[in-house]
């Protein structure tokens, strides 16, 4: 599943919510999770693709995870809010059913306290509320210390968020790029569940670039070292401890972790978006996740080349009106490859260098990486015997040496 922003779906039209849910079925998802804030307008979108998904006859699932960074949580009267939601969508044909009730997750939601004394009560209060209307597993996303799940016996489980990316990292002056992070956070929040429901996070990327005049919201996570193919891959070796993996995101434009094509409203992110395609990442992404939920990789039947990297050297100084982003000096000056490979290859990478770098790749998937040079692109050309099989190379990219803005945004291409 992933997680869908209905905020920038203003625009939308039932054909927009047909096309999308068809693109995320092509692609190996199973459902939208469903991010819903405080304005009443986003309850018609989540109408119109409830409609969709119906009207399409498919086993498409989607559920409601509530933003409550936007829905206030502090009177029992805004649990209202949350019941109006369950009433229209609860008993839905489409809804996601998961171990005999009704998927509910949230985005935050650990400040809440609907009027109640504590955490546990104001969920319980809350649950009891939505349960008057249909049963439900609950398995928000509270950003608190593990150690405390146990006193939650409100919910179901947990959704950890944070774990898509190694949000942790310190840097070193004295080193030129940062080491490759480890991506296990997930054993210590299992380890406090007890066996409840646990929902893993995969995300390929994290930048966004809001000023004080406007949400305030200005860094980056370190996205480098093949972020979406390490992650799955952990997952994939610890697939019998986890019951849910949500892929952060399917539109999420603000926070340029985007996987489907640019549609609908953005929330003033044009200057980190426009331009910078996701689309391919919706494809390998596909690929781990049928291995995630068949326990198997799948056979790579055709050779593929995927390629991505940031727009301008990290330390760059640009004209830009919002400074440069909190984790800057976490990122590494080279792009990133992944080749999918049906039998044994030899790899040329090339930034301009007089001196291109080969590899030899083995059959299945591998993963290089290239320093990036200013005023050159990025270039992979996979071979067999000499010939050239298939070439990356996207004319409409350049590592820029002197930005107009701060971009950690990453523009990704893909061929074969």
């Amino acid at each position: 599943m992933t997680s869908f922003m209905v905020g920038n779906t203003y625009p939308y039209t039932p054909h927009d919510w047909i096309a999308d849910i068809q693109l995320a079925q092509a692609n190996g998802f199973d459902a939208f999770a469903l991010n819903v804030g405080c304005e009443d307008w986003q309850k018609e979108r989540v109408g119109d693709c409830y409609a969709a998904a119906h009207q399409l006859h498919t086993d498409f699932k989607l559920f409601l995870s509530f933003d409550m960074t936007s829905i206030p949580g502090e009177t029992d009267a805004d649990v209202e809010f949350l019941r109006q939601y369950m009433e229209l969508f609860g008993r839905h044909p489409n809804q996601f059913l998961y171990k005999g009730g009704a998927l509910v997750s949230t985005f935050a939601g650990d400040w809440c306290t609907f009027g109640q004394p504590s955490l546990h009560e104001a969920w319980g209060f809350a649950r009891s509320t939505l349960e008057s209307v249909c049963p439900i597993h609950l398995v928000p996303a509270f950003f608190i210390d593990p150690a405390r799940y146990p006193l939650l016996t409100s919910v179901d489980g947990i959704f950890h968020w944070n774990g898509g990316w190694p949000i942790h990292l310190t840097t070193d002056s004295s080193r030129k790029e940062v080491e490759c992070p480890t991506l296990d956070t997930d054993h210590h929040h299992l380890r406090h569940l007890y066996g409840r429901t646990y929902m893993a996070a995969v995300s390929p990327w994290f930048f966004t670039h809001y000023g004080p005049d406007s949400w305030n919201k200005n860094w980056t996570y370190r996205g480098d070292d093949w972020l979406l193919v390490r992650r799955w891959e952990h997952l994939l070796a610890h697939r019998n401890g986890i019951d849910i993996v949500q892929v952060i995101s399917w539109n999420d434009y603000g926070e340029s972790h985007y996987l489907a094509p640019v549609r609908g409203a953005q929330p003033n992110s044009q200057a980190w978006v426009d331009g910078f395609p996701h689309t391919p990442w919706l494809v390998l992404n596909a690929y781990f996740a049928h291995a995630f939920k068949e326990g198997r990789m799948p056979p790579i039947e055709q050779d593929r080349l995927f390629v991505w990297a940031r727009p301008h050297p990290k330390s760059a100084t640009a004209p830009d009106t919002v400074p440069r982003p909190r984790g800057w000096e976490l990122t590494d000056d080279r792009f990133w490859v992944i080749v999918m490979a049906h039998s044994p290859c030899s790899v040329v990478l090339d930034t301009g260098d007089e001196r291109p770098h080969r590899y030899s790749c083995s059959r299945g998937v591998s993963k290089l990486s290239c320093p990036l040079r200013a005023g050159y692109g990025m270039r992979a050309e996979l071979m067999r015997d000499g010939v050239v099989v298939l070439r990356c190379h996207p004319c409409e990219y350049q590592f820029q040496a002197e930005p107009e803005v701060y971009n950690f945004n990453a523009f990704v291409a893909s061929c074969g």
